[in-house]
């Protein structure tokens, strides 16, 4: 980081994967191009989890080249007296793959269930529903750095 007193400690760079909701995942997508999606996501015993389609441009890019980045933000705080945001961000790199066991599978969409449905019974019924349509990735993170930006 080039700013190191703009730098966030793991604890802070994890505390914002835990609480956040979403980011955007990049991939190399079809003819090197970047593929950067909007992903919901839960964070768990340092791997990030996602949950989508069997079939598309997400899953082909994945199984294509492991390699990806994941990047957060929180909302913000803006400053009482000018139009700027102060936020924190964080930006993770490392390697996504396909959870191919099925016990694996169901424990990571428990995790992200239980973090955004209302009740655990209504992520054990989604679960039932649509395991068999569904991908589940992991993130492995090999590096991860964080940092504090006011926007002016």
């Amino acid at each position: 980081m080039r700013r190191q007193g703009q730098e966030l400690s793991k604890e802070e760079c994890e505390e914002i994967l835990t609480n956040q909701p979403r980011g955007v995942l990049a991939l190399l997508g079809d003819y090197d191009y970047p593929y950067a999606v909007p992903m919901s996501h839960v964070f768990v015993n340092d791997k990030i989890y996602f949950h989508g389609a069997n079939k598309g441009h997400k899953k082909d890019a994945v199984t294509k080249y492991s390699k990806c980045s994941y990047c957060v933000l929180d909302d913000g705080v803006k400053a009482s007296d000018s139009w700027w945001y102060t936020f924190k961000s964080v930006i993770v790199f490392g390697n996504i793959r396909i959870l191919a066991d099925r016990d694996e599978k169901i424990e990571a969409l428990t995790y992200l269930g239980d973090k955004f449905f209302p009740s655990h019974e209504d992520t054990v019924d989604e679960i039932n529903r649509l395991l068999d349509r569904t991908e589940v990735y992991e993130i492995t993170i090999e590096h991860m750095s964080g940092k504090i930006v006011q926007e002016k």
